[in-house]
This record gives C-alpha cells, structure tokens and sequence, in this order.
C-alpha cells in the first residue's frame, strides 16, 4: 500500500500553539493544592465583599418580599443567594437567624461544593491555556539555546554539567519520546519536547535552526547519525556534539556534520582499566569532569595583559590553547607566545 504524502496539517511546525500542548511543555512553578484552594476561597470572598457593597450602597433600590427596607444582613444575604447562582424559590429564610446560618454554613459548604466539582474541570481549562500562551511565547524568542537529543543517562549527566556551569535551564530544550523521562526534566525547569528527532519537524519544533549547540545522546549509533544529519540541515551553524558507542561508527558522524564525537564505551573502558592500577587518576578526572565542586576544566578568552606572554607562565593552570578554531596543546612551539584571541583552557577551583 503506497505511503500516504505527508501534509501541512502533518507538521509539527505548521500547527497552532493550542494543538501543541502536550507536545511541547514549558516548566511551571508548582504550588501547593492547600494554597490554590486558598486564593480560590480568598478570591470568592473578594468577589462577595465587593457585591455586598454595592448593594449596601444602593440599598434604597432593594425591598425584599415583605416590602421592607434592606439592613446590611439582607445585602449580604441578597449578594450571597446571586453569586452561588441558588436564585430565589418558593422557600426562603426570612428571619434574621435563619438568613445567618444560610450565610455562615450553607453558602460555605456550597462554593466548597462547586470548588469540588468545577474546580479541576476549570483548571485544566486554564492549565491548557495558559501552556499555549506559554508556548506562543516561547516559540518567538526561543534563541542561542542548547538543544539535547535523548534524557537517558547520557543526556541527564550533559544537562547536569551544563546546569552546573552557570546555564540557565530555560536554555535547554530536550527531546525525548519517552514522557516519564521528559517529566522529569520539565521537573528541572527544561522545556521538553515530545517525539522522534529523527523527524526535522520534531527537531523544527524544538527550535534547531536557532540553536548554537545541539547535544545527541541517543541509545542508538544509527539513530545519532540520523538525527544529526537532520540537526545540520537545519542548523548549519550549530555545534553538534554526539555520542555513540562504538568507534567505528565516528567517521559517519564526522560526515553527518558532527563537529564533536565521544565514545562512550571506549572511554568507559579505559578509565575502568586505569581504574584497576591508579584508581585516584580516575577520581581527579571525574572531579575535573563535575563542575559543581573541586576543580574543573573551563574556558575563556585570553585577557589583555596576557597577551605576549606563554601559557605556561600564568597563574592559572593551562590545559591547551584554542587558536583560530584549532586547539593546541599547551607546550606546542605555536601557541608559545599568545596573541589576541586565543582561548585559554584551564583549570578552575570551583566553591562547594
């Protein structure tokens, strides 16, 4: 059977903000239920206190069914049966004792009633709304941010060191077809985007062609190659860092437009086996790889009063020199004398 053509309506893209909740999912601050149920209760009495008033202050134009004048128990008693929309039947409290216990107890448990019963209904009303107001929004400035293929643990531990560097998580934009994990890091503060990467709209939606750096994690070698043959298509600029397992497969991904391939498993396996004769080697790299605390490896640019002199002679501790895009190592002849420019790679004390 011939595949059907996809169509405009088929494109992630192409749909309307309200058609991508649950797809895209901007983090929310989450309060607690106690303290919604509170501002419910608080805005209700608001809106009570408030008609009340206005009553009271034309009162004149008031008479009730026998014809008297309107005290301010009767306002109260008048504003209370409009709002919670009861309206007037052939049975109604006449005496002051009665309307107050109508006012005290009975309202009270009836808008606790309509809270029970419309409130989660409104809510996901206004949940929804308010998701595709975030989204239109998001959708226009969404800029200069960092795009993450696949939350497994590979793409949790480069949010973790990207957090851990000093970027914002509104910054970082995952994309996963697993929700649990997608939950997880919207639970983080990243937005999340729900689908397959190795679709260009998938990727389109997740803002590529206006990101500066695309990360792919993904459990699969063929799968990093084509989401990464898509993520250059679409943004040509983009630094592209991917991770794949075996390293036979990093000549494809060089091909793909990776700018940046680690292999997971050999790098894996070299540090267990230096693990096995100098396991502190092994303890300072994962410390120089964690920059929540300890040292770590950074970058910056070389300050004027550094220009001209060797990298070897600074105070910090030079790790190697990135010159015109090319990075050397630190006792190259090349990079002996550092020019305007260059960038410096070196270890940093990072507080706890």
């Amino acid at each position: 059977m011939p595949r059907r053509p996809r169509t405009a309506q088929d494109r992630l893209v192409d749909r309307p903000d309200h058609a991508l909740v649950g797809i895209v999912r901007i983090p929310v601050h989450l309060t607690s239920p106690y303290r919604a149920i509170g501002r419910r209760v608080l805005g209700a009495t608001a809106a009570l206190a408030l008609s009340v008033l206005l009553v009271y202050v034309d009162r004149g134009g008031y008479r009730d069914a026998n014809g008297d004048g309107m005290t301010l128990l009767d306002c109260v008693y008048y504003a209370t049966v409009s709002l919670s929309t009861t309206g007037y039947g052939d049975i109604a409290p006449f005496t002051p004792s009665a309307r107050l216990v109508n006012v005290l107890v009975i309202t009270p448990l009836r808008v606790m009633f309509l809270i029970v019963l419309v409130g989660t209904t409104l809510e996901v009303l206004t949940e929804r709304s308010r998701q595709a107001f975030k989204i239109q929004r998001w959708r226009h400035k969404v800029r200069a941010h960092t795009v993450v293929v696949g939350y497994g643990t590979k793409g949790r531990s480069a949010v973790a060191a990207m957090l851990g560097d000093g970027v914002e998580p509104e910054r970082i934009v995952v994309v996963d077809t697993d929700q649990q994990v997608l939950d997880a890091a919207s639970a983080l503060g990243l937005v999340t985007v729900h689908g397959s990467a190795t679709r260009s709209d998938v990727l389109r939606l997740a803002g590529a062609s206006g990101a500066t750096s695309v990360v792919v994690a993904t459990n699969r070698d063929d799968t990093a190659v084509l989401v990464t043959l898509t993520a250059r298509e679409l943004a040509p600029t983009a630094t592209i860092v991917v991770s794949v397992r075996e390293a036979e497969n990093v000549h494809l991904l060089k091909q793909s437009g990776a700018d940046s391939v680690v292999i997971s498993s050999e790098t894996a396996g070299r540090l267990l086996g230096i693990a096995t004769t100098t396991p502190s080697v092994v303890e300072m790299m994962e410390d120089l790889l964690t920059p929540d605390a300890g040292f770590a490896i950074t970058e910056r640019e070389v300050e004027r009063e550094e220009v001209g002199g060797s990298p070897r002679h600074l105070a910090d501790i030079v790790l190697g020199v990135v010159r015109a895009g090319v990075l050397n190592r630190v006792d190259a002849p090349e990079v002996d004398a550092l020019e305007p420019g260059d960038r410096l790679l070196y270890i940093r004390h990072v507080s706890a």
